[in-house]
């Protein structure tokens, strides 16, 4: 980012086997569909569901224009209610900002600072505690285990 260094919020992973489970501090980062996406000079490229028409009249225009904004683990819990909370993390549906109301986040797990996890499941089992008791009606929580094709 431009205006804030990209700092990822901690999350513990547990890889068990026979002998025990050990512990990795792992971390995770925020879709892009999430993200300020400016010309490096405030001005949102992106605002109210269209593009700009002069920051991004084509996609390459664009991608010279606009920047990708970092989050430090500071906006990651004020601007869209992603917490660290020691055991895992807390993701908050609606986050109210001076800017406006966020809602719902969607995060991915690093492996390290430049490429995602990757889990290797076959033969072996996931688990996944989730605390649903603040969970809305209506509204779906759900983790994806998926290729993204690259």
């Amino acid at each position: 980012g431009t205006h804030v260094a990209e700092e990822h919020p901690e999350m513990p992973l547990w890889e068990c086997d026979a002998s025990g489970c050990t512990k990795e501090t792992k971390s995770i980062v925020l879709d892009a569909n999430w993200r300020w996406i400016h010309n490096g000079q405030y001005t949102n490229c992106y605002k109210d569901g269209d593009w700009d028409k002069t920051l991004c009249p084509d996609p390459e225009t664009c991608a010279r224009n606009c920047y990708l904004d970092g989050s430090g683990v500071r906006e990651y819990a004020s601007t869209y209610g992603i917490k660290a909370n020691g055991n895992g993390l807390t993701l908050d549906f609606v986050t109210d900002t001076e800017y406006g109301s966020n809602y719902g986040s969607r995060v991915y797990m690093m492996d390290n600072e430049r490429e995602y996890k990757m889990f290797k499941l076959k033969n072996r089992e996931f688990t996944l505690t989730v605390d649903m008791a603040r969970m809305p009606c209506g509204l779906n929580g759900a983790v994806l285990l998926c290729r993204d094709g690259t």
